[in-house]
């Protein structure tokens, strides 16, 4: 799935994109990737011959601000468009028509016949319109439940100290966790971590205002030098070319399993906590 880095590097490319983008035409090919009230034929009428404005991130979430002119103030006089990609959510800009694949799910074309075309492969990412003078959470619901961001000077020591207070659920299973660090998965959780030097399976709990301070630290690190490389591809992740991120040859732990600590040389270990490959260095975390 997706993480803060990758989300951010399609954030991007979506602002650049569509700076200037009036959606001139909508087609859904699967009902199921709307989510909003009203579904396909609301989603379209309220897309339809919105102009685009600024793209914003919380968390996994994607969210855009439409307006009724290319000129705009700070007020999304259409509402918002949506999205989460999910597992394997992505999107294309495409030059030239061309017929889509058939995991092709929302396209949508400005009056010159660009397209930008949302394909995903497995049909759990999800899109949203949310109507005018409405706030984004009370249709985007699963907003209403995360935590700080990572880059968040409401995310540190003191913070985590509070939340994980008593608790006896691994450090890395609450990092998983969006109601606790929205943006965070498996990737970064393994490669923060390791930079901070603690053991996944630690309880939560255990640690010491230090070794938190430590992990924030970490995290924000790890996703700054992410987002610099365009997030990671160990699947399917590209950004709106196409293009593969290069995290993944910086990786620490994550999918390094067998091969040689950057630091000390131990093989890396592999294990499953919380249902999730779980990659770490034995004799660095302790």
């Amino acid at each position: 799935m997706p993480e803060l880095p990758e989300v951010e590097t399609v954030r991007r490319g979506l602002a650049g994109r569509l700076s200037s983008f009036q959606i001139h035409d909508v087609e859904i090919l699967r009902d199921r990737a709307i989510a909003s009230p009203g579904g396909s034929s609301a989603f379209v009428e309220g897309l339809l011959g919105a102009w685009v404005g600024e793209w914003h991130r919380r968390g996994k979430y994607l969210y855009a601000d439409l307006h009724n002119g290319k000129q705009r103030d700070n007020r999304p006089e259409r509402g918002f468009w949506g999205v989460h990609l999910r597992m394997t959510g992505q999107f294309l800009w495409m030059d030239e028509e061309s017929e889509p694949c058939r995991h092709t799910r929302v396209r949508l074309w400005d009056p010159q016949g660009h397209e930008l075309r949302f394909i995903d492969m497995r049909s759990f990412g999800e899109m949203w319109w949310v109507p005018p003078g409405q706030p984004v959470e009370t249709v985007i619901t699963g907003l209403k439940r995360l935590g700080p961001e990572p880059f968040s000077p409401d995310f540190n020591g003191a913070y985590l100290q509070k939340r994980l207070k008593n608790s006896k659920r691994s450090i890395k299973a609450a990092l998983l966790d969006q109601a606790i660090v929205a943006g965070a998965g498996n990737i970064y959780a393994d490669e923060s971590l390791f930079a901070a030097r603690i053991a996944p399976h630690t309880q939560a709990g255990h640690l010491k205002r230090p070794q938190l301070d430590r992990l924030c630290g970490c995290l924000a690190t790890v996703l700054e030098q992410s987002i610099g490389a365009g997030g990671t591809t160990f699947s399917d992740f590209r950004d709106l070319e196409g293009v593969n991120g290069n995290y993944g040859g910086q990786a620490s732990v994550y999918r390094r399993t067998g091969e040689p600590c950057h630091s000390c040389g131990t093989p890396i270990q592999r294990e499953k906590l919380t249902g999730r490959s779980t990659h770490w260095c034995p004799s660095c975390q302790t």
